[in-house]
């Protein structure tokens, strides 16, 4: 299961990084591809078994799976509470202003803590949450303005988006269909569009507020938020 998990994901990766994008995009980093070794390494340890519940996030973070290869992927979460740890390479365009540096990456994604922390703090031991729930993002690529200012998917102009969210959309029907979820829960607005679109009636899809340090919501407390958020839809009880 994890194999076909890992083919998968190299077949997004392979599609990806052969894709080109115009201003304001100046730099596009994928880190299935410079990450792949971290990536891999969650899929091994995490991405068997069939799944109740899958979480799907925008695209990675900066600060996060740019610097492990593992969706949300903030430091300490992968590094001390999974306890993955991997060689990171570079893309072969970096912003000055958003270096990789892998496990060696200082900061801290403050989504990612968020997310993992209310996993950690209801579920005890990593093991103990992926015996049932998987994380995973829809779109692999990260894109940055001139200046290294983040650029959402859903900025993207259409001709460009369409092929990237057509790739998307083939992946994640693929981990749906893998991992036979109950559920698949987007975290945030566009992610839950996406899944709409990419799903439709074949899976009871879900939401939970993006954990986001711009979002007002979320910086008044995420973590009982979302857990409100799950156990209205019937997702956790």
């Amino acid at each position: 299961m994890k194999n076909k998990l890992i083919k998968a994901a190299k077949k997004l990766a392979e599609v990806t990084s052969a894709m080109t994008f115009q201003p304001p995009v100046q730099y596009v980093y994928n880190p299935l591809d410079y990450a792949w070794a971290g990536h891999e390494a969650y899929l091994n340890k995490f991405g068997h078994g069939q799944k109740r519940v899958i979480f799907v996030g925008m695209n990675p973070g900066p600060w996060g799976m740019a610097q492990t290869g593992v969706p949300f992927g903030e430091v300490k979460a992968v590094s001390q509470w999974m306890g993955l740890y991997a060689l990171i390479s570079k893309p072969a365009k970096e912003h000055p202003k958003r270096p990789i540096e892998g496990f060696d990456c200082p900061r801290s994604e403050v989504s990612g803590r968020r997310l993992w922390g209310l996993f950690a703090e209801r579920f005890g031991a990593p093991e103990n949450f992926f015996k049932d729930h998987f994380v995973m993002n829809y779109c692999p690529l990260i894109f940055m303005s001139e200046s290294g200012g983040n650029l959402t998917p859903d900025k993207l102009r259409a001709q460009e988006a369409k092929p990237l969210f057509d790739a998307s959309d083939e992946h994640l029907q693929a981990v749906a269909d893998i991992l036979q979820p109950e559920w698949v829960v987007g975290v945030g607005a566009f992610a839950e569009e996406r899944l709409q679109n990419g799903l439709g009636d074949k899976v009871k899809i879900g939401k939970v507020l993006h954990p986001s340090p711009s979002s007002p919501a979320a910086n008044r407390g995420w973590a009982p938020l979302a857990t409100k958020q799950l156990i209205a839809q019937g997702i956790w009880s």
